[in-house]
């Protein structure tokens, strides 16, 4: 297949972007390499594929991007929780208005295949909960009186007692709390919308847990945890847990995400609508925080802060028997294993860190 790689200079794009190439793809690869992840077009990218340095906002772009393509898989955006509310036009922009270009050119060019959006676990807000009275129960907003009394975990809604979390299934109700989370979610309604009203679509939505490996960008607000962590570290300094440590995730490393694209874009036709794609593994933030460390000669041990972010949600990990029955997904990396291979790992300088 011939297929277009959009944010294909990425983190997760440039390991999908081997594994294309590495089963005998035809890659187009689109890159706006922002400065706030990119020093420049990085080294890895394979020789076989094409790159195109260019934003997808603009309509122009969008329209050469997709012209003779077979398929999409559609990885730029914005990521993280970014610095505060400022970055919102920003995160709109790129993710949002991106994919609204990228999806009126493959209209305007009676586009048939698959198109695989990266979408995130963002998107559900706060896990899932049970409570022993009330069974499954969707807890709201922490409040921030609780959260400066350093109390986590949210209560169950209807009598205030302990939740037990419970894994998320893709048909789990869709709550996006933050900036990020919000354009995540309405990326996926633009493909929805697509599919729709154009016959031959087949829509997938993966949504990324909590992604580490190499080539992650370093030393910025919109790099993931594992990142902001080994920045640390490799400066002599302590990781900095937010909260008591305790919060559970699903770690997922790069190299099997890259692989559930690739499996996404060759799928039949049964391969679509959302996937969660993660470990089925939950492990707390304090947990990897600890592995990265002890995979460190001389890391300091981390050290629990009890700050909070007000975006962030307390648990959220990931039922993954969908992608595994349809898609063929498993998980293949541990994360002791990935930790001890993202502490040597290189990762990718931005114009910021290369200059300091």
């Amino acid at each position: 297949m011939r297929i277009l790689l959009t944010g294909g200079a990425g983190f997760v794009g440039s390991h999908i972007a081997d594994a294309l190439v590495a089963r005998g793809h035809e890659v187009r690869l689109l890159d706006a390499l922002l400065p706030a992840a990119h020093a420049g077009p990085p080294p890895w990218l394979p020789d076989a594929a094409e790159l195109i340095h260019a934003d997808l906002r603009e309509a122009s772009v969008a329209d050469g991007a997709v012209e003779g393509v077979d398929a999409v898989c559609h990885q730029a955006a914005m990521v993280g929780l970014g610095t505060d509310f400022g970055d919102v036009a920003d995160y709109v922009g790129h993710n949002d208005l991106g994919t609204a270009q990228l999806l009126r050119a493959l209209a305007a060019r009676g586009f048939s295949g698959p198109v695989v959006l990266a979408s995130s676990m963002v998107v559900y807000g706060e896990g899932r909960y049970a409570c022993a009275e009330h069974g499954l129960v969707a807890p709201g907003p922490r409040a921030i009186a609780d959260l400066e009394a350093g109390r986590f975990d949210p209560p169950c809604p209807a009598c205030g007692r302990a939740l037990t979390p419970q894994p998320v299934p893709e048909d789990a109700p869709l709550d996006p709390r933050n900036v990020y989370a919000a354009t995540k979610l309405h990326q996926e309604h633009l493909l929805s919308a697509f599919a729709r009203e154009h016959d031959g679509i087949r829509p997938v939505a993966l949504r990324y847990h909590n992604v580490y490996g190499p080539r992650m960008p370093r030393d910025t607000p919109y790099a993931g945890v594992a990142s902001i962590f080994r920045s640390s570290l490799e400066a002599g300094a302590p990781p900095r847990v937010f909260e008591d440590g305790a919060q559970l995730r699903d770690f997922v490393h790069v190299g099997d995400v890259a692989r559930a694209n690739v499996l996404a874009l060759e799928g039949d036709a049964t391969a679509r609508g959302a996937f969660n794609i993660a470990s089925g593994t939950p492990r707390s933030v304090g947990d990897m925080a600890r592995a990265l460390a002890a995979a460190i000669p001389g890391g300091p041990e981390p050290v629990v802060t009890g700050a909070y972010r007000r975006g962030d949600v307390r648990h959220v990990f990931a039922a993954p028997a969908r992608a595994r029955e349809v898609l063929g997904f498993t998980a293949a990396t541990g994360l002791e294993e990935g930790m001890a291979e993202f502490a040597r790992a290189v990762l990718r300088p931005t114009r910021s860190s290369s200059t300091t």
